[in-house]
């Protein structure tokens, strides 16, 4: 699919060797948060919610649709921002997230290269738009979370910060002390891409499968792998040299 296909081995080179600080989308990236325990019911639980709550005129039919709980929970803060119905609906989520974080499956080659980076002097950070308890509580029980540890920026009350707004970018750099351009974040995302762009982060795209692939370049995006192999390779040539 991508790997050194679609992507030229020397951008994915000069993205790595120029990465002091590593920004990680969560699920995705890191693991498939939803491997066992479906986003899209989550969606659909958060929306029927809603309705038995009386307000099934609150989304639209594309939001009531989306099968993305973020969407279902940022249609809701658009219209109600820091009511008491957005704080009960995204404590709804963040427990659907920590049942999900059980069934979490590891990405491909992800805790090998987390531990490389680390282990080659890279500093790492989570940037998510999932609750910061579920990262801790999954980095946890992979033995990984001392390789980000403090810096895990997830989401916050402030619902209008989720990405593409990069609040959760600007906090990492900040707690950091990094440029953006010594900088790397890795996202599978069009609102990964327009965060880091955003902030002024180079981006390198996982996708796994062609679809995300096609959504990824479609927002503009150059630098994708399908395999985080060719990452891991190239980290630990960086750590050999």
């Amino acid at each position: 699919m991508t790997t050194e296909t679609e992507t030229e081995p020397n951008d994915l080179r000069n993205l790595i060797e120029g990465a002091r600080v590593v920004l990680w989308d969560f699920d995705g990236p890191v693991c498939r948060l939803f491997a066992g325990h479906s986003a899209e019911r989550v969606a659909r639980d958060l929306v029927e919610w809603l309705e038995g709550q009386g307000l099934h005129g609150l989304l639209a039919e594309s939001e009531r649709e989306s099968l993305d709980p973020h969407a279902v929970l940022r249609a809701v803060d658009r219209r109600h921002p820091g009511s008491d119905l957005v704080t009960e609906l995204e404590e709804r989520l963040t427990q659907e997230e920590l049942k999900a974080a059980a069934s979490a499956r590891p990405t491909p080659y992800a805790d090998p290269l987390v531990r490389t980076w680390t282990a080659v002097g890279a500093r790492l950070a989570i940037t998510t738009n999932n609750s910061p308890q579920v990262v801790k509580e999954y980095l946890t029980s992979r033995a990984l979370l001392e390789c980000f540890a403090p810096h895990v920026y997830g989401r916050t009350q402030e619902l209008r910060h989720l990405k593409p707004h990069p609040h959760c970018v600007h906090r990492a750099l900040n707690a950091t002390g990094a440029a953006p351009s010594t900088a790397l974040m890795i996202g599978d995302t069009p609102s990964d891409y327009q965060a880091a762009r955003a902030a002024g982060v180079p981006f390198l795209g996982y996708a796994r499968n062609e679809r995300k692939n096609k959504v990824l370049r479609d927002a503009g995006a150059e630098t994708i792998v399908d395999s985080l192999e060719p990452v891991l390779k190239l980290v630990r040539e960086s750590g050999q040299a």
